[in-house]
């Protein structure tokens, strides 16, 4: 199957899901019903993910994507399209300025806790670290895929994205790496401050040929 068949049957599945959670909030109890038997999913991630795909953020249209990209909810929560399709989507940690040793700055860890999180939650979705400008040798893509690797992710996971300077050239360098291994989806982490706009830049990127979503760092 083709990265546009697969992208394209991962919406289709998508659309229904969010019919479905439409359907059973106008039951009294079926919503909560339908929480219990998968957790992950709430109203709040169930809009984002209907905004991210149907609701206007897949586009190649920037304005369009700015407009849409207000309407989201910022949220720690694991996104719709990793609980759906947690082999296709991809998990992208953007990076932050290393201390002048190579040392990780606590907005980065921030970040990479959260990571961590979405990383155990689901065992077999690929991460991207991406972020370049070196202190003292070490990128922040290697900082961030060792700081990972030492709380017990495979390294095989964990794909560096290492010459960025910036979030929008973290958005295109990121996309041909997703573009290249067929990605379905990918769910970008970083802090509250940087969220919105990252996901804009990440949706430029791709030009809506598939769903960006986004998880805050607590």
């Amino acid at each position: 199957m083709s990265p546009r068949s697969r992208s394209r049957q991962f919406r289709q599945v998508l659309v229904g899901t969010l019919l479905a959670a439409a359907a059973a909030a106008a039951v009294p109890g079926a919503a909560q019903a339908a929480s219990s038997v998968d957790p992950l999913l709430s109203p709040t991630t169930l809009v984002n993910g209907a905004l991210s795909t149907v609701g206007g953020c897949q586009t190649p249209i920037r304005e369009v994507i700015l407009a849409c990209t207000r309407l989201e909810t910022l949220t720690t929560q694991s996104p719709v399209a990793l609980v759906l399709n947690p082999i296709g989507t991809n998990i992208v940690v953007l990076g932050a300025g290393l201390f002048p040793n190579g040392a990780i700055r606590p907005v980065l860890e921030s970040r990479l806790q959260a990571t961590l999180v979405l990383a155990q939650q689901f065992p077999f979705t690929p991460i991207i670290v991406s972020g370049g400008v070196p202190q003292s040798g070490i990128t922040e893509a290697r900082a961030m895929r060792e700081w990972l690797i030492a709380r017990g992710i495979p390294a095989v996971r964990i794909t560096e994205e290492n010459t960025s300077r910036s979030t929008v050239e973290n958005a295109q360098n990121t996309n041909a790496i997703l573009a290249q291994r067929g990605a379905t989806g990918a769910v970008v982490v970083t802090s509250p401050d940087h969220l919105q706009r990252a996901m804009v830049d990440f949706r430029v990127a791709v030009g809506g040929r598939i769903p960006i979503a986004g998880v805050v760092a607590p």
